[in-house]
């Protein structure tokens, strides 16, 4: 089965806009639970213009499901990665001031530093992630590094995915028939949406997880949180 983690970034985005506590995160995350969601992914950074360190924490209490961290492995991530201990964390190559996740990693040139830092979370017990692109040079240095998984970044399948399906599946069915061989655990996640999820899911074999946030928040804003969960859940069946 493939699990759908809920990114509940925009969430905050949008309690901060305003100050206070409404939406509450917490809540959210809790309702994303109930209505079938199998994990939270949050993607806390320096600037916490939406997930805040204190949230982090305060859902790390009272979420029942997986709980994903993702973020540039900086000091302050990983002391708080290997403080709260989530089931997964997620190593992303953004620079601080970066507004989304919008490349993979150079895990050739940073395998060094890579490593060192996947060794520090997988002896603490997380189960780690390197966010990278469809190369097949990539994903075999992010296995040498060390990584349990990667994550494919899929907004070019997204972008191409309208005017030709099957030629904006094709590199990730490639990708990950060779993580596969390496032995790798498959996530995917950026721009998937109800339009083009299902297709992904049901070409692109061994897929573990994938993380959805913005296009699945923005739907919940018309169908409403518990069927816009529904639906993406029905999208991950054949």
């Amino acid at each position: 089965m493939t699990k759908l983690s809920v990114n509940i970034n925009k969430v905050a985005t949008l309690r901060n806009a305003r100050g206070g506590n409404v939406p509450d995160v917490v809540q959210v995350a809790l309702d994303c639970e109930r209505f079938g969601a199998d994990g939270i992914t949050v993607h806390p950074r320096p600037d916490q213009r939406h997930i805040t360190m204190k949230d982090v924490y305060d859902l790390k209490a009272e979420l029942h499901t997986e709980f994903n961290i993702e973020g540039y492995p900086s000091p302050d991530f990983i002391d708080l990665v290997l403080k709260v201990k989530p089931h997964q964390v997620t190593l992303v190559p953004d620079a601080p001031d970066q507004i989304t996740s919008n490349s993979g990693w150079d895990t050739k040139s940073n395998q060094a530093f890579l490593t060192e830092v996947l060794d520090t979370f997988s002896s603490a017990g997380v189960r780690t992630s390197v966010f990278v692109s469809t190369d097949i040079e990539m994903i075999e240095f992010a296995a040498k590094a060390g990584t349990d998984r990667v994550e494919l970044y899929t907004e070019p399948y997204a972008v191409t995915y309208p005017k030709n399906p099957e030629a904006a599946v094709a590199p990730f069915v490639e990708a990950a028939n060779a993580a596969r061989k390496l032995g790798l655990g498959l996530n995917a996640g950026h721009d998937l949406s109800l339009l083009n999820l299902n297709y992904f899911y049901t070409h692109v074999p061994g897929l573990d997880e994938v993380s959805i946030g913005h296009a699945l928040i923005s739907d919940a804003l018309y169908l409403g949180l518990k069927q816009t969960i529904h639906d993406y859940k029905k999208c991950l069946n054949r």
